[in-house]
């Protein structure tokens, strides 16, 4: 984006940049940009709290003032969201191990197509384009990754897009039905419950991890960068 807001200015639109990672702000030099000093996901802050994203996007617009560039500024706030447990800092209870991530998935299903009903049709699956109804499918490519079948595949991987690429939209569609149907089975959750929930206690959340782990170990560097992030 930084890039890009170069690109707008030349054509006469005045761009404002929020930077998570001020180090690359400063390196690019777009035309304005605000470094906010939050982790990766929460770009306007707190979630939940309106009134704190709206002091950080008044800070970006005030940018808007400098007629000459670059500038960087930093958010005077130095509050951030919590830190999310990832898997590596979440201990799996006693029965995880013994789960089925197909049977969770099915189990699942009824919450989240009434998160759906509840929510307008709105959802943050449909990454890899297979129908929730088909995820024990995906499980099963999953987990033949997990294994290290480099020859695992699905005949419903759209085309143009990578293997690599069609791992890592599986596992986030999986983690998005999952987190709705919870906050729909629990709508009293947490971050912070969700997170240890999915990494501590479901086949699906062991299942990542292990994918993951996998990937990394992959002599294939394109294979070892889809592992980047997944079990966050």
């Amino acid at each position: 984006m930084s890039v890009l807001a170069r690109v707008f200015e030349e054509h006469g639109i005045a761009t404002v940049t929020i930077a998570m990672v001020r180090e690359h702000a400063a390196k690019v030099k777009p035309p304005r940009a605000l470094f906010v000093p939050f982790f990766f996901g929460f770009a306007l802050g707190r979630p939940c709290d309106p009134e704190h994203q709206r002091q950080v996007l008044r800070s970006a617009f005030h940018l808007l003032k400098a007629t000459e560039g670059p500038v960087l500024e930093d958010f005077p706030d130095d509050s951030s969201p919590a830190i999310m447990p990832q898997a590596s800092q979440v201990d799996a209870d006693a029965e995880q191990a013994k789960r089925s991530a197909a049977d969770e998935v099915t189990a699942l299903r009824a919450f989240y197509e009434r998160w759906l009903d509840n929510h307008g049709g709105r959802t943050a699956v449909g990454l890899c384009g297979i129908p929730q109804r088909r995820f024990r499918g995906v499980i099963r490519f999953l987990e033949a990754c997990a294994t290290g079948d480099d020859a695992a595949d699905m005949d419903e991987r759209p085309d143009g897009v990578s293997r690599p690429q069609f791992i890592r939209y599986c596992v986030d569609d999986l983690k998005a039905f999952y987190y709705e149907a919870r906050m729909e089975q629990h709508q009293d959750a947490d971050e912070d419950s969700l997170h240890r929930w999915f990494w501590g206690s479901t086949a699906a959340g062991k299942l990542v991890a292990d994918l993951a782990a996998t990937l990394n170990q992959s002599e294939d560097p394109v294979l070892r960068g889809a592992a980047y992030g997944l079990a966050r």
